[in-house]
């Protein structure tokens, strides 16, 4: 197990309730596989341009790693490629910031052929820009008119091959995208409602979507365990349900991850609800934090104008007035625990209840020149009621509001 000394910058005087502000890293950290033997927070506006802390506390720091021999440094800030240069140059050990080991944990994690694709982009994206080389004694040195002098260094030849390979990986995913999106299509033709569970890592989606579906998708407790999508159906009161699970969220999320993910993520684009789901057993200030990030991340990928439901997970953790509190709070949202079972019923109805006020009865009538369309109501519409008379079929039926539109000639006659 590799040791690691944890270092931030952080803005304005160190909370007075004893708040862990590295908890986060830390819990990262565990989930890499390192284990932490220090810690040091520069408290100040902004890190230091070109060394991230500033003069004395870097020496502050060297004395301290001297001490203790980390196997490696990790900041919480994602460093510019001068800023980790410089601190492995003036502190003799490797450098690695927050986004650095997202992506080392993404690369454990990741099992599907896609999936490996995706973390191997996003790693080749972040690293491109922090390749070292040594100067023209590595250069390529040709024979011949037009080849003498320096040619290539070995640094461009790594970028090259870099870029190369971004591009391939770019065009792989980009063909498994499109595998992607024929069976998005196909779910959406199904009519069947569409269902996406969203939130922060770590806050039970997947176990959500074994006791919603009995199924048995992958779930330990760790960030970050489900990386590939996974839908699966249920059932309830005879209408058939398909649910989401997508990648977790976190604060800070790298934009390489949520570039390379993004066929992933567009898994959350085609549902008609997002269940928002977050750990109720949080701290409030901290459960307020992870709701905000999940927000943030669904508005920058599009998701924005679906409607959430807002659901609160462990709820069998909570005491008597936590609950009560949570209520209060979010009185709009449902307190379940996918783990015990507490409050899926109450789930299930609301979930019912959305797509229900999303109905709306018609009534069409087809001529019989027409009569083929009636088999498009079929792919759309439920409790449909056939009337045939000598001029044409008489149509009544309940179908989504949006769905309608498409039925306006159709509309019965007085």
């Amino acid at each position: 197990m590799e040791l690691a000394y944890l270092v931030a910058v952080l803005p304005g005087p160190a909370p007075a309730d004893g708040e862990d502000p590295l908890a986060e890293l830390k819990e990262l950290l565990i989930t890499a596989g390192a284990e932490g033997v220090g810690e040091m927070i520069q408290r100040r506006d902004h890190p230091v341009a070109a060394t991230y802390l500033g003069k004395g506390k870097l020496d502050e720091l060297k004395a301290e790693l001297q001490l203790v021999q980390p196997d490696l440094l990790v900041v919480e800030d994602e460093l510019t490629p001068t800023q980790q240069r410089n601190l492995e140059d003036r502190l003799a050990v490797r450098v690695i910031d927050r986004t650095a080991l997202i992506l080392d944990i993404f690369a454990q994690h990741a099992h599907t052929a896609e999936g490996k694709l995706q973390v191997e982009l996003a790693q080749l994206q972040f690293n491109l820009t922090r390749m070292r080389g040594k100067g023209t004694q590595l250069s390529r040195l040709g024979g011949g008119i037009g080849t003498r002098g320096p040619g290539e260094t070995k640094l461009e030849v790594d970028q090259r091959v870099a870029r190369e390979r971004i591009g391939t990986l770019k065009r792989r995913l980009k063909d498994l995208s499109s595998s992607r999106e024929v069976m998005r299509r196909s779910r959406q033709a199904s009519m069947l409602p569409l269902i996406a569970l969203a939130g922060y890592t770590n806050t039970g989606k997947s176990t959500l979507l074994n006791a919603l579906a009995g199924s048995s998708v992958a779930v330990r407790n760790r960030l970050f365990e489900t990386l590939d999508p996974a839908t699966r159906a249920y059932e309830f009161e005879r209408q058939t349900y398909l649910v989401t699970d997508t990648v977790g969220f976190i604060r800070k999320l790298p934009h390489q991850l949520v570039e390379a993910f993004h066929s992933t993520l567009e898994e959350t684009l085609v549902a008609s609800l997002i269940l928002d789901t977050a750990a109720a057993d949080l701290p409030e200030a901290e459960l307020e934090d992870e709701i905000n990030v999940v927000d943030t991340v669904l508005d920058d990928i599009g998701a924005g104008k679906i409607p959430r439901l807002l659901v609160l997970n462990k709820s069998d953790l909570l005491d008597a007035g936590q609950e009560g509190f949570l209520r209060r709070r979010w009185p709009d949202a449902v307190l379940i625990s996918a783990l015990a079972g507490g409050g899926l019923d109450e789930l299930r109805r609301r979930v019912r209840d959305f797509f229900a006020s999303r109905l709306e009865d018609v009534e069409l009538f087809f001529p019989y020149v027409d009569a083929g369309s009636i088999n498009e109501i079929y792919k759309v519409a439920a409790s449909i009621e056939l009337d045939s008379r000598p001029e044409g079929i008489a149509v009544r039926a309940r179908m989504p509001c949006e769905q309608a539109g498409r039925f306006t000639r159709f509309r019965k006659r007085a």
